[in-house]
């Protein structure tokens, strides 16, 4: 099937899906593809555009290209664009791929067998929908890595020999954020955070060394039950505390996410259904009057919750080892909270999650646990801001209706 240009893919404009351009310019990549296609999704954090200067800029969440970086006004031509300067979108891809006649993909592929973007997108494609397109296994060309490790963060990587690509993807089709290599991200990394903890702590006497570590751990575990705006007996408190004294020493799996919403609930069990939610779920308030709910996010539909758990456990496993422990922390323990997978109990096992990869990663010198909760009480407002901003993009783009429990 022939790739027809689109007009979506090629006119200059001031506003694109009510975001302003800082000036007039032609949408490429996933912009142009999400607009050609009508994908619903979540808007990449920048788009690109092609705009009449000789210099790349970025303003506004916008970055405009030189009219020298205009892409073929195609499916093909967007695509490789996206690829090569904005890095692996799965949402969008995932969307896209739906969208489009596989015949169009095939003969896309077909057409260039040895190139490197094109095996990437046969690989995507496959990859996401978990379906094999009318193609026969590729014999030529160097196998290409999956994700440009100058634009994202990737994982181990394996072969994938029907489509001479390495997979470094660092997760599965159930569970991979894609976190973009940044300035700030670089410099947090070269600053060795472990090893200047490391040194500080020779430093201490193993007497002084084990009463702050104590107040420290007694102090976290208060921390994030006070973020919940809760005030748990003391023995709750002490068991929640000795609970992540031990993260990262157990392998995570359900039951262990089982145990943990167990010391977090107590015996407020008796109200509370335990284990993965059977029902809607969502954070936020009630309207006045009519008790309609007020989402500030909606949690993952309760059918998905055990893929969505095994792809979280999954990533844990095997893939977080290859990027950096704070990142690898962040992953998981964001991913967790924003599944929402328990009716309770999901903001203090998402903090402990934090504690349990920076541990099993060695990252905490011996015997030391973070304040993690402690520091995050501290900066409230922040902390719920990076929670709002995700779920943000999110909101509009979900159907919903109140439930008995909403």
């Amino acid at each position: 099937m022939a790739d027809k240009k689109s007009k979506y893919f090629s006119e200059a404009v001031t506003v694109f899906q009510e975001k302003r351009l800082p000036e007039a310019a032609v949408p490429v990549g996933y912009a142009a593809l999400i607009q050609g296609h009508r994908l619903s999704v979540p808007l990449p954090r920048i788009l690109s555009a092609i705009g009449t200067r000789h210099s790349i800029f970025e303003k506004d969440g916008w970055r405009i290209f030189t009219p020298r970086h205009m892409p073929d006004a195609t499916l093909e031509g967007n695509l490789v664009f996206a690829l090569k300067y904005e890095g692996v979108d799965l949402a969008v891809l995932k969307r896209l791929f739906e969208a489009t006649n596989p015949q169009q993909i095939v003969a896309m592929i077909a057409d260039k067998p040895t190139s490197a973007y094109m095996r990437r997108i046969w690989f995507l494609y496959e990859w996401l929908l978990d379906r094999l397109l009318d193609l026969p296994d590729a014999k030529t060309g160097s196998y290409a890595e999956v994700l440009d490790t100058k634009l994202q963060y990737a994982g181990e990587g394996k072969n994938s020999t029907r489509h001479r690509v390495k997979n470094n993807l660092p997760g599965t089709r159930d569970f991979c954020p894609l976190v973009f290599r940044t300035l700030e991200l670089e410099a947090y990394i070269e600053k060795n955070l472990a090893g200047r903890a490391q040194k500080a702590v020779g430093n201490i006497s193993a007497d002084i060394l084990a009463r702050t570590a104590a107040f420290l751990l007694l102090k976290d575990s208060k921390s994030s039950y006070a973020i919940e705006g809760e005030s748990p007996p003391q023995d709750r408190i002490q068991r929640w505390s000795r609970a992540i004294g031990e993260a990262g020493k157990q392998p995570l799996d359900l039951q262990e996410l089982l145990r943990l919403q167990k010391i977090v609930i107590g015996n407020d069990d008796r109200f509370i259904k335990m284990g993965l939610r059977t029902e809607g779920g969502f954070v936020g308030e009630h309207e006045q009057g009519s008790r309609l709910p007020l989402p500030e996010h909606i949690s993952a539909r309760h059918e998905d919750l055990s893929s969505l758990v095994q792809g979280m456990i999954d990533f844990d496993n095997q893939n977080a080892a290859k990027l950096d422990p704070v990142m690898a922390a962040s992953i998981l323990a964001f991913g967790f909270v924003y599944i929402h997978p328990f009716e309770d109990g999901n903001g203090r096992i998402h903090r402990y999650l934090i504690h349990h990869v920076l541990s099993e990663r060695g990252f905490n010198p011996p015997g030391v646990v973070f304040p993690v909760s402690a520091a995050i009480l501290e900066r409230i407002d922040e902390y719920r801001t990076v929670l709002e901003t995700y779920s943000r993009r999110l909101l509009p783009l979900i159907e919903w209706e109140p439930t008995d429990k909403m």
